[in-house]
């Protein structure tokens, strides 16, 4: 399943930035490209960043404890207003604002990323991933 979530990701590389976007044949946004990727594989979201941080299982914000499929939060304070999707190896698939479409950047101690860094949500869980690997094996 995490291996599915970063494909799906990735394959959104390029596609345009718009506020509010929520179809990939025009637009995203960051919430828009995390509800259409999780969408894809069954997994219904909320719509908005803040709604969407508040989905899943909360996992310490540590960069070693990261898997691929998790989600990022950003954010000032108290408010999440950005969400991206880990990819593995310290990147991170998200709608950037300032390149104005869907990228795959670095998240290190350097980036601008980090200080805004909020927490992580994990929508899939290890069990999970076994029974998905099990159910498709029947097919």
């Amino acid at each position: 399943m995490r291996d599915s979530i970063v494909s799906k990701a990735r394959s959104q590389i390029g596609t345009r930035y718009k506020l509010g976007g929520t179809n990939p044949n025009r637009a995203l946004d960051c919430s828009g490209l995390v509800k259409y990727v999780m969408g894809a594989l069954d997994m219904m979201l909320p719509r908005t960043a803040r709604q969407q941080a508040k989905s899943g299982t909360e996992i310490p914000k540590d960069l070693a404890a990261l898997k691929p499929g998790d989600l990022l939060t950003f954010g000032k304070g108290k408010r999440i207003s950005h969400i991206g999707i880990y990819v593995g190896e310290g990147r991170m698939v998200h709608a950037s604002t300032s390149k104005r479409e869907v990228i795959e950047t670095t998240i290190s101690a350097r980036s601008p990323l980090i200080r805004q860094w909020k927490g992580v949500r994990r929508l899939v869980d290890n069990s999970r991933d076994s029974l998905l690997a099990i159910a498709d094996s029947l097919r």
